[in-house]
């Protein structure tokens, strides 16, 4: 049995609590969140300091959903902890943070296993299924109104809490899926608009290695929700996948996504492998896109 502390009761929070008790290998030890109001009658232990409980529940591995703000320090003390890390995307709000926290888990020997949901999404599996290699193109559109989706985490819109806006926060998913396609890529232009300082819609395009393209389109403004995945092949070849279809609730494919994120994390805190890091280059590309930015409009 993996006993598992979940640090951060927010909207994520309640799909991993979901996905840990849906499971008989692993056991929901005890929550973590500084209001109190949110872990008043869990039936697990509860804390309103997650260094009192890494220090006193006995785990095996923390699940970290605290504003991204938070995520480095909380990491940090969890691997201090020898106790294997899944963190919500970004990593950090910083790539130095990133690349440091990606050091010591490896010094440490423990996993830290940054969540990039979509990537188990049941259309994407298809898609990737059929796909025609080589890829010439891909396109990933993630489209919401952030204000739809916060619910009680009001941080997302606060820039510095978040580490910027729709770049910073959804950035990474839709980075992840081209990746996940095209291997290693590079940017190569990004327009961004900013609405009182935040970042709310970016376009950015991206160039592998070996001369495939990518488009990414975010938008924190959109008019309802589409998140999907469009590839084109070498040969022409076009194959598409809606990630919401099928899913018509509210938020309903997370139930799925965030099952798949816990069994790949279970399988490596089972088997004690480290953990790719996706987490870092996701956040190279978002801090790429904010130096595009700077540079163009210094010019």
């Amino acid at each position: 049995m993996i006993r598992i502390g979940l640090v951060g009761l927010g909207v994520i929070g309640a799909f991993y609590r979901a996905a840990i008790t849906a499971r008989p290998d692993l056991c929901l030890a005890a929550v973590c969140d500084l209001r109190p109001e949110l872990i008043e009658g869990d039936e697990s232990a509860r804390y309103t300091d997650h260094g009192r409980m890494l220090a006193e529940a006995g785990l095996d591995a923390v699940v970290v959903t605290v504003p991204n703000d938070a995520h480095a320090a909380v990491c940090r003390d969890a691997l201090a902890a020898g106790v294997a890390v899944c963190v919500e995307k970004p990593l950090a709000t910083s790539l130095s943070d990133a690349v440091a926290l990606d050091r010591l888990a490896r010094a440490a020997g423990r996993p830290l296993f940054t969540a990039f949901h979509r990537r188990y999404n049941d259309n994407l599996r298809a898609l990737r299924s059929t796909v025609e290699y080589p890829i010439r193109d891909v396109t990933v559109r993630y489209l919401e109104r952030i204000e739809d989706h916060v619910g009680v985490d009001a941080w997302y819109l606060d820039p510095v809490r978040c580490g910027g806006g729709c770049v910073a926060d959804n950035g990474p998913n839709a980075f992840d899926l081209v990746r996940s396609f095209l291997g290693d890529v590079a940017v190569t232009g990004v327009e961004i608009a900013r609405t009182g300082g935040v970042d709310r819609q970016a376009v950015v395009a991206l160039r592998a290695s070996g001369g495939a393209t990518a488009r990414v389109e975010l938008d924190w403004s959109f008019p309802g929700e589409v998140k999907d995945v469009r590839i084109e092949s070498a040969d022409g070849t076009v194959r598409y996948a809606d990630l919401l279809a099928g899913h018509p609730g509210f938020k309903q494919s997370l139930d799925h996504e965030y099952r798949g994120v816990v069994a790949e994390f279970a399988d490596l805190v089972r088997t004690g492998g480290s953990a790719p890091g996706d987490g870092v280059a996701a956040l190279e590309l978002v801090e790429s896109c904010y130096r595009e930015e700077s540079r163009v409009t210094r010019a």
